[in-house]
């Protein structure tokens, strides 16, 4: 991101290569493994990327889900299952369920999603008899670096929030900034997204967008640059903004992108990672634990990254609790 004292800018989460993962990796490693919530890893991906990152010191991870499954995963794959923790469960809601409980009472600082339906775990997860809520609204991120753009960006939310109300889009903001603030960016520049950078009565997302940065001029988000509407085009192109006329200190270089809906937002982010071979890492924030929330098609390589930055918010809450 554009500080120099941002911790991502000094790691290069480098695309197509090792060694930007392994610098994010080396440096979250000193803080030490954050005891993880693995919630149904009953397939080779999601086994074996938990074990990976127990490997690299991110996370101690506690498997849940059949235990009949997860061993024949692991008899399959090669795994070695010696001196993990494991909780028999019947099935995935299940799994969901004690996954949650454990991060309500304080057992682990971390969930890490396995094998089943994001919807499956986020329905034990957001009741709030579950015990994990804050006063804001849940919501993902993606962290994302690709090689046309300068500096790691956040796109939210494509995951969680189908279709955010006007103040949801604030909790998803200022969830976005917790993030960016957790990784070393004091004052990230936040884009809102629309069609157009112009007001139009007929666009709900240009007319939120307006009101969210108000809310921003008069305290009521804080922490960060805000600007928009602003089109994704000169958000992040210094041209495009110059070409439109956009005097602004966010366009061109916005570090956090707000899509108007789950829709937008998750087609950016899908469109990044497999055509532009963006590097990703995906996190859940506004519960009380990091959630690492990733796609079932999501390699090995993004459920590390995704550790990693689970790791930094765990230590971060530690200090600033959600």
């Amino acid at each position: 991101m554009n500080q120099e004292h941002s911790i991502l800018s000094k790691i290069h989460i480098e695309v197509n290569t090792k060694d930007g993962r392994r610098r994010l990796i080396d440096h979250v490693r000193p803080m030490g493994a954050i005891r993880t919530a693995v919630v149904h890893p009953c397939n080779v991906l999601s086994l074996s990327a938990a074990l990976e990152a127990q490997g690299h010191g991110l996370i101690d991870p506690i498997l849940i889900g059949p235990r009949g499954r997860i061993e024949a995963v692991a008899a399959t794959a090669g795994l070695d299952l010696s001196g993990l923790r494991i909780e028999d469960t019947p099935h995935s809601h299940a799994s969901a369920s004690v996954g949650a409980r454990l991060a309500a009472c304080g057992d682990v600082q971390a969930i890490m999603k396995g094998s089943l339906h994001t919807d499956e775990l986020m329905e034990a997860i957001l009741p709030s008899a579950a015990g994990l809520r804050t006063k804001r609204r849940i919501s993902h991120c993606y962290l994302m670096q690709i090689a046309s753009y300068p500096r790691p960006f956040i796109i939210t939310d494509a995951a969680i929030n189908i279709a955010p109300t006007l103040l949801e889009k604030a909790d998803i903001i200022r969830n976005a900034i917790d993030l960016a603030h957790a990784i070393g960016v004091k004052q990230p520049c936040v884009a809102i997204l629309a069609a157009v950078e112009t007001i139009n009565i007929h666009m709900q997302a240009t007319l939120d967008a307006a009101a969210l940065c108000k809310m921003a001029d008069r305290g009521q988000i804080t922490g960060a640059l805000l600007d928009g509407p602003l089109a994704f085009d000169n958000a992040v192109s210094p041209a495009a903004a110059a070409i439109k006329g956009i005097n602004s200190p966010v366009a061109g270089k916005a570090d956090i992108l707000i899509a108007p809906d789950l829709e937008s937002g998750n087609m950016l982010a899908k469109q990044l990672e497999f055509m532009g071979q963006a590097a990703s890492a995906g996190v859940v924030l506004g519960a009380k634990v990091p959630i690492v929330l990733t796609s079932r098609a999501d390699t090995r390589e993004t459920r590390i990254a995704s550790c990693a930055i689970a790791v930094l918010l765990a230590h971060h809450y530690r200090s600033t609790p959600p």
